[in-house]
């Protein structure tokens, strides 16, 4: 990457973190909906009426939310990949203000998350309500707790921290005591999605199921027991065995979960590359090549544009960018042009997503743009996606450097 454009990336990143800082780590959320405290009544706690009123706050052009008293919130996976992307932009440049901004976001998630399970666990700010069922405001997912007990493992390997280490210790014996197992053949298994939900092949979906073997595997790297890496590589293999003949994978297996979207295939590769890592188990570096170059081939348009879904472009989701960044370089290993995509991504993002305020907009449509500013949903993602590749160039740069 030329300086040009690292200096790009840089003061993209500055901005972002400037906007971040000066709204105090809060902002909206695409699911926020059932946080209107002038509407939520008018629902009368109907299920599907709960999710008419979710999906038109998130789908509407306009930001109604101070319309009708949502507020601006932090959100716990929006902590997480702050402190990712902090913690990354540490390491590129040894700059003390990124280490103090690392220990505030892991100290804030480690005072704010949901109690009375068997470990640190972390949930919505609000309720969420969808096809899959509901989820009370509080209760933790494995796909929060997962993610932010991976960005806690990364701060322990960087930092040295034990404490980091036992955060995420403590993240990984809530999957293992508190999300169930549906046993899908003698050799796999699926993590269902929150606690007290019973086993089913209806809650079976794939990039929840291997986010919590990806951190079961990297803690069974430090603590070496057996039983973890057993249950993550059974994880592993259900989602395995269920990939598609071209190489992805639908978000989930029940017929109404048959859909292929960009970021949540990101999490998918990048927690298979993370079991491999943590594991030295090879078995899978196939089908995480195959499904790795669909990635590459199916979501991404010549000028770096980011794909939603797999068969079409609209809308341009902030959150499909964000992640493609950070997933094509975390992978960069099996594509030697996997670095120059996440670039093309980048600057097409900055030019086209990113106001001069220093955030970045929720939605493009074809006539319009969405310019609502959601926290974990696009600043955090792309403070984090941003940091990759620009520790990225960084590191790339010392290695020509010292050759």
């Amino acid at each position: 990457m030329s300086n040009l454009k690292i200096n790009i990336i840089k003061d993209s990143f500055d901005q972002l973190d400037k906007w971040i800082c000066e709204n105090e780590f809060k902002a909206y959320d695409p699911f926020d909906g059932l946080n209107a405290k002038y509407l939520q009544k008018l629902t009368f706690n109907n299920h599907y009426l709960r999710i008419a009123l979710q999906q038109t706050v998130r789908r509407f052009p306009l930001n109604l939310r101070k319309l009708i008293g949502i507020a601006k919130s932090t959100s716990s996976k929006g902590m997480g990949f702050c402190a990712l992307g902090y913690l990354n932009m540490y390491q590129a440049t040894k700059d003390q203000k990124y280490l103090t901004k690392v220990k505030s976001c892991l100290d804030w998630l480690k005072t704010n998350y949901s109690s009375s399970y068997s470990g640190y666990a972390w949930g919505n700010h609000f309720s969420y309500e969808s096809r899959g069922g509901c989820i009370p405001l509080g209760v933790p997912t494995i796909v929060w707790t997962s993610l932010i007990g991976n960005t806690f493992l990364n701060a322990f390997d960087i930092l040295g921290e034990k404490e980091y280490f036992d955060v995420a210790k403590s993240a990984s014996d809530f999957i293992l005591n508190d999300i169930a197992q549906y046993n899908g053949s003698p050799n796999s298994l699926c993590f269902m999605y929150i606690p007290n939900r019973k086993p089913s092949d209806d809650g079976c979906i794939h990039n929840s199921n291997v986010l919590g073997a990806s951190l079961l595997a990297r803690i069974y790297k430090h603590h070496k027991d057996k039983k973890l890496v057993d249950i993550s590589k059974k994880s592993i293999n259900f989602t395995v065995e269920h990939q598609l003949p071209e190489g992805g994978w639908y978000y989930g297996e029940p017929k109404k979960f048959h859909w292929i979207d960009s970021f949540h295939s990101g999490y998918v590769l990048e927690s298979i590359y993370d079991y491999i890592n943590a594991t030295n188990d090879r078995s899978y570096e196939d089908e995480l090549l195959k499904g790795f170059r669909y990635f590459k081939a199916t979501f991404f348009k010549k000028d770096g544009t980011p794909k939603y879904y797999n068969y079409k472009t609209y809308p341009i989701d902030i959150q499909c960018a964000s992640q493609a960044i950070q997933t094509l370089i975390r992978l960069k290993e099996y594509d030697k042009g996997s670095p120059e995509l996440a670039e093309k991504v980048a600057l097409w993002t900055i030019r086209n997503m990113q106001d001069k305020k220093g955030y970045f907009y929720f939605r493009k449509y074809p006539s319009m743009i969405n310019k609502t500013p959601m926290f974990h949903w696009g600043q955090a993602t792309m403070l984090s996606g941003l940091s990759y590749l620009y520790l990225d160039s960084v590191s790339r740069g010392r290695s020509r450097d010292q050759a």
